[in-house]
């Protein structure tokens, strides 16, 4: 049975996967400052949404455990929103606003994220389809 939701609603800030997007996040948000003050309201913006929908879906999801299938699609959402902050990435070294060496780092760190969330998705969708 599903824990209530008074048990879980900071589930979570204690999920590994929160912790590595949110500071993956807090990186992406400093350094995109520092993009060209025309790219602050396209590629930067658009950066720093996606890379904080990650950590915000995993929220909304972990508190909606009364319903397995959305816990699910919120993961699901979280994961997008970790391949699209990849994209932008690639879009910011490609334009030189990133050095190759640092794209690689957050590239990385995104990509471990998105293992993270398949793994949770699993765990979830097995979770679901035994109850």
């Amino acid at each position: 049975m599903l824990e209530t939701r008074k048990n879980t609603s900071s589930l979570y800030d204690k999920l590994n996967v929160f912790k590595k997007a949110y500071d993956l996040s807090l990186a992406v948000h400093k350094r995109s400052l520092s993009f060209p003050s025309f790219e602050q309201h396209e590629l930067a913006k658009q950066l720093r949404r996606s890379s904080k929908s990650i950590c915000a879906n995993l929220g909304e999801g972990m508190g909606k455990q009364a319903s397995s299938k959305d816990v699910i699609r919120f993961l699901r959402m979280s994961l997008g929103s970790s391949d699209e902050t990849r994209i932008w990435l690639k879009y910011a070294v490609d334009l030189g606003y990133i050095e190759a060496e640092e794209y690689q780092r957050l590239h990385e760190g995104y990509c471990e994220v998105g293992r993270m969330l398949t793994g949770l998705i699993k765990r979830w969708s097995a979770k679901s389809s035994s109850l």
